[in-house]
């Protein structure tokens, strides 16, 4: 019997957190992190609009990164999201459809965050480390 495993669906540090160079952050915490992908925070400390880019929830690497790095499962922000957005309380994070779009969308749109696979990360989006 034979079985493959993907290294980016095995790898705890597969997926990083990525932002635009600009938004000078270094560190988060996971709650911090959590209140960013739920969307209840907005703006950075320096007053720069939060843009969150995510994968669709399908995505494997959406489901590693919401599990690995939010510690909630990938239908527990979507309900998040909705109920935002059928409240008229806030609104979704903006869905990309390819890692390589997201590195593109998080390099050139100033206060924005997301994640990539490690292999996908280059010099063109800042990797933020998450403190437990």
């Amino acid at each position: 019997m034979l079985f493959f495993t993907d290294n980016v669906l095995s790898s705890d540090n597969a997926v990083e957190v990525v932002v635009h160079p600009s938004t000078n952050v270094n560190y988060l915490s996971k709650n911090l992190l959590r209140s960013v992908f739920s969307m209840r925070l907005r703006t950075w400390q320096n007053g720069v609009p939060i843009r969150v880019f995510v994968l669709p929830d399908d995505a494997p690497l959406h489901g590693i990164f919401a599990k690995k790095k939010l510690n909630v499962f990938p239908y527990q922000l979507r309900l998040a999201w909705d109920r935002l957005v059928y409240s008229g309380t806030g609104q979704a994070p903006l869905v990309v459809y390819s890692e390589e779009e997201m590195r593109t969308k998080i390099a050139t749109t100033p206060g924005s965050i997301g994640y990539l696979s490690e292999i996908k990360i280059d010099g063109s989006v800042q990797v933020v480390h998450i403190n437990e």
